[in-house]
């Protein structure tokens, strides 16, 4: 019989190896579930398994398929009839594109994950201390994994215990958008109650107080609560936790990893160990063998001419993020746009040490701007704006109208996060995804004329299959 991940995938166990050491990600093949789940130790082994879930395709292994592609930064590569994520680019979309198939199993793969913390935790004997931190970074990670999943899908099932039995699948069906967002609210919040301010050692990378208010308060922008995202994203500014490094490009240094600027990462270890991060070989030009980086490239994610004019003359922010062309054993310049901010070398193919910021401060900054913009506070965001200018050595921008701040606050953006998975959910959260894009399609070759129908995409077809009585189709799809 075949069922969703809601059904009985989610009681697959293969959460983390034995090793306690944070970035010790890799699968055990079994788990006892009579034996284990018993000490401090399996907990941490298993909330590990939940970090390790955000490395998975459908959850930031390939998040630019939704976060970038569909925008105007990025375009996708095409190789003969393999289209899927083409359909992404100019909207034509199938209900059983694999890529929707995977972002949503994936994503439950992971919270089933989180919920076995959370409700087998209660049982362990162990420090009360740490078992509260746990709950936390458990919740936290609960909270992100919904919040991509919401931003995907809108109505999606809220499943918030531990599923022990396939049949239990069946009684979930989509929940309000709106209630999704209160469970997260809920989530974050109990998770900036329970975690630290930072960790030291091995446990460096996971969740934070930082991380949790920082996704609250970007939770908040997408529901429009601006002043609810203004107060929480100004405590992230005022606990002095975070900066800016003083040069953009060392942002994209291993040996930056986790810096002051970074609030949280999905981490990555290359080794041969199953850890490494795929996205220099993936983003690489096709056919352009190692003359960008060992053991070539897909050419995936291919930044556009348009994003490249999005940049001022003289920002570095556009070197240290992409390259129009690459010298190829020939000694031949092959024009061909690629990103540049992921070209750690990789020990194989698709294993190299690049991090993945999910949070940053640049990031935080220039959400408070607009936090304050949008309640009427234009003067006080003015600085932050030009906080991020000007650590690229930017002039100041002067006094703004409040419509030319949102404007500003939308171009930096673009500048500053390029290929960091933000545009296209920016261009959703801000209402401006149909009047840009729509400018814009004869040059992207978009198939459609877009509707509020396409700021979600399709609910996999397969998941309606399953449980038809619980599970809809999106509008217009």
């Amino acid at each position: 019989m075949k069922k969703s991940y809601i059904l009985a995938s989610l009681l697959s166990l293969s959460l983390a190896s034995c090793r306690e050491q944070f970035l010790d990600l890799a699968p055990i093949a079994q788990a006892n579930t009579a034996s284990f789940f018993k000490t401090q130790s399996d907990m941490i082994i298993t909330l590990n398994g939940a970090y390790g879930a955000l490395q998975f395709a459908g959850q930031y292994g390939q998040n630019y398929v939704f976060s970038e592609i569909p925008s105007d930064d990025t375009t996708p590569v095409l190789s003969g009839s393999v289209t899927d994520q083409d359909e992404f680019d100019k909207f034509y979309l199938r209900t059983t594109n694999p890529f929707l198939v995977t972002r949503w199993n994936d994503g439950y793969r992971g919270i089933y994950r989180t919920n076995v913390v959370i409700d087998r935790i209660a049982g362990v004997t162990m420090d009360e201390t740490l078992k509260k931190r746990l709950v936390g970074e458990a919740k936290f990670l609960r909270a992100l994994m919904y919040f991509n999943l919401v931003r995907t899908f809108g109505d999606v099932p809220l499943v918030l215990t531990e599923i022990t039995d396939p049949t239990q699948g069946y009684e979930y069906g989509r929940s309000p958008v709106a209630d999704v967002y209160a469970q997260i609210t809920k989530d974050l919040t109990d998770a900036e109650a329970a975690l630290p301010e930072r960790y030291t050692g091995a446990d460096i990378g996971r969740a934070t107080r930082g991380a949790a208010k920082s996704l609250l308060g970007k939770v908040y922008m997408t529901q429009r609560k601006y002043a609810e995202a203004a107060t929480k994203l100004k405590e992230v500014v005022d606990a002095n936790t975070y900066d800016l490094l003083p040069v953009y490009a060392d942002l994209f240094r291993p040996a930056n990893k986790n810096s002051r600027e970074s609030i949280f990462e999905v981490q990555y270890k290359k080794g041969s160990l199953g850890e490494g991060s795929n996205f220099g070989n993936t983003y690489a030009p096709e056919n352009s063998g190692n003359a960008v980086i060992q053991f070539g490239g897909g050419g995936n994610n291919r930044p556009t001419p348009d994003l490249e004019q999005a940049f001022e003359a003289n920002d570095p922010r556009r070197a240290a993020s992409f390259a129009t062309s690459y010298v190829n054993s020939s000694g031949t310049r092959i024009d061909y746009y690629y990103i540049r901010k992921y070209l750690d070398a990789p020990t194989v193919n698709g294993d190299a040490e690049d991090n993945f910021y999910v949070l940053r401060y640049a990031d935080v900054l220039l959400l408070y701007a607009e936090a304050l913009n949008e309640t009427g506070r234009t003067a006080e965001a003015l600085p932050l704006l030009n906080r991020v200018r000007k650590r690229v050595g930017l002039a100041d921008k002067t006094a703004l109208s409040q419509a030319d701040m949102r404007l500003a606050l939308e171009q930096e953006r673009r500048v500053e996060l390029a290929f960091e998975g933000h545009r296209w959910f920016d261009l959703v959260r801000t209402g401006r995804a149909l009047p840009v894009l729509q400018a814009k399609a004869a040059a992207i070759g978009i198939k459609t004329n877009l509707t509020q129908n396409n700021l979600v995409f399709p609910v996999p077809q397969s998941q309606i299959d399953i449980n038809p009585s619980k599970i809809s189709q999106n509008p217009g799809y």
